[in-house]
């Protein structure tokens, strides 16, 4: 079985290598550092990208609805130094990370990803949620979240996935659970 598949996509090339020297002795890395390159080189044997909102030629958002419009089963994380807002709940990745981030912070997020990536679309969801929710709530007075409609609208989606994942709930190990849930959005 070959190393996971690691596509960064940081346009800052010190940022990109240090990323890459974190991760290059347990992943197979490849960097890029525009939006272009990244949409050229994602495809089905990328396991995790790690991408910056901010890049040269356009917006990282961008990259990111390429790859779900293109089906593509990787596991994202927005790592960049663009603050969380409310637009973020409705955007497609995994985990959001703000710069900076710390070597064992970025393992810790590629961990976390690969062990979400090992179940179902319903886990998947709830944990990309969670995360979601976590990092609004670290960033964003409880009267602003509690005003906002997509907030409560990402709430309500959790409570109703957490009904339906109850017994799947039950079937895993301490250690899967708290790894599939762990909460990089915090400090």
């Amino acid at each position: 079985m070959s190393d996971p598949s690691i596509l960064v996509v940081e346009d800052e090339p010190d940022i990109a290598a240090l990323y890459a020297g974190f991760l290059e002795e347990r992943y197979a890395v490849d960097v890029t550092e525009t939006a272009a390159e990244a949409i050229d080189r994602v495809d089905a044997a990328v396991d995790v990208v790690l991408l910056d909102r901010r890049l040269p030629d356009g917006s990282g958002d961008d990259v990111l609805e390429y790859i779900r419009g293109e089906g593509y089963d990787c596991r994202v994380a927005m790592v960049t130094a663009v603050e969380p807002d409310f637009d973020i709940i409705d955007m497609g990745f995994d985990l959001y990370l703000t710069k900076p981030v710390s070597r064992s912070k970025l393992l810790a997020a590629i961990d976390t990803l690969l062990t979400r990536s090992e179940y179902d679309d319903l886990v998947q969801e709830a944990a990309a949620l969670a995360s979601k929710r976590a990092v609004l709530s670290s960033q964003k007075p409880a009267a602003q979240r509690e005003g906002n409609e997509a907030y409560a609208d990402l709430v309500e989606r959790l409570e109703e996935l957490d009904a339906d994942i109850d017994d799947l709930g039950e079937s895993l190990s301490t250690d899967d659970y708290r790894a599939m849930f762990r909460d990089l959005g915090e400090a």
